[in-house]
């Protein structure tokens, strides 16, 4: 790997990795970020996954300013899509994001002077929100990346070694990709499938703190409780499968949950600690994204949103731990919600 790194250092050639499903209205405020960077852009690779209402227009009006790919492909969910799109990619680097992302000017530089000095066959970069973003859009993007919230497994700048990408704001070298196959068909959940897969492998990961997104997340609390649901029922099944890699902070947000149900009932018989120290907590939080965020409605919206991560991930965390406490069935035939069937790649 060193050999090869050393030649990547002197001729990296990035491609950029995206997938789209039905939301063309977010690749054009994508591909404007990525013509507005302050070094050149190698290549961009769009993949349509099945889509009925396409980008393929869009996208076109972009190639006298970008050197573009573009790939239809039928709808086998996102994990396929990137590698369907690292395969085809004629870049040494590949640089993964989602669709409803936008980069700042200065993305790219700083993801090329990172890897000019360190010796990373894949890194993560950060999301943030920008001033355009509505109250929920900020108010969600703290709470899935504050340290109050989230204990800093999403990243710090500390977090160098042993950091799990997502895939929103992802890079991940070819030699890398090839060797590891890529992304698995568990979804969600294929982010750090994919990571253990490759740090068993040898190779090494790390956290870009100036590699940052906006993620503008196009969501309503419905569809966020939907979501963090999902990532809470898919983390037991990632801990089964690599024992080696599991944190005490995963099971943090189903702790707090039945905390909160204990301060509750407590409560009613007289005893008031527990909810006396929740709302210290709370007040702590609501002041912090106060402080942060310089607004009184995002700071609140923030209370409302964490309640839903802590809530939506535990109790998918806690159904997904006892099914596989009680079944010795196969992982995908007690899950088949939670894996893509085999498509396109």
């Amino acid at each position: 790997m060193a050999s090869l790194f050393k030649v990547m250092t002197m001729n990296k050639t990035f491609s950029f990795i995206i997938p789209i499903y039905n939301r063309p209205e977010e690749m054009k405020e994508l591909l404007e970020s990525l013509c507005d960077q302050d070094t050149d852009v190698f290549e961009v690779v769009v993949i349509e996954d099945g889509s009925t209402n396409t980008s393929e227009k869009i996208v076109a009006s972009f190639n006298d300013r970008l050197p573009m790919s573009y790939f239809f492909k039928t709808n086998s969910g996102p994990g396929a899509s990137r590698n369907f799109g690292m395969k085809r990619a004629k870049g040494n680097y590949f640089i993964i994001l989602d669709s409803d992302c936008v980069l700042p000017p200065g993305y790219l530089s700083a993801v090329k002077s990172f890897l000019a000095s360190h010796e990373v066959d894949f890194f993560g970069g950060p999301d943030a929100a920008d001033n355009s973003f509505s109250t929920l859009q900020k108010a969600i993007n703290f709470t899935m990346t504050s340290f109050l919230t989230t204990a800093g497994i999403r990243g710090s700048a500390k977090a160098i070694q042993k950091f799990e990408p997502r895939s929103f704001n992802m890079g991940i070298s070819k030699e890398a990709f090839l060797s590891s196959g890529g992304y698995g068909r568990i979804h969600p959940g294929e982010d750090p499938d994919l990571s253990i897969r490759l740090w068993k492998l040898g190779y090494v990961s790390s956290f870009i703190e100036k590699a940052f997104v906006f993620h503008k997340r196009r969501i309503s609390w419905r569809l966020f409780f939907k979501q963090v649901h999902a990532f809470g029922s898919v983390r037991p099944i990632l801990m089964k499968q690599y024992p080696k890699y599991s944190k005490p902070t995963f099971w943090l947000p189903t702790l707090f949950m039945l905390f909160l149900l204990l301060g509750v009932t407590l409560g009613l018989l007289g005893f008031k600690w527990p909810l006396i120290l929740l709302a210290v907590y709370f007040g702590l939080l609501f002041i912090s994204a106060l402080i942060k965020e310089g607004s009184f409605f995002v700071a609140l919206s923030v209370i409302p949103a964490f309640f839903i991560q802590m809530f939506a991930y535990g109790w998918g965390f806690l159904k997904t731990k006892f099914r596989l406490y009680l079944s010795n069935k196969p992982i995908e035939e007690m899950f088949p919600n939670l894996y893509f069937k085999k498509g396109d790649e």
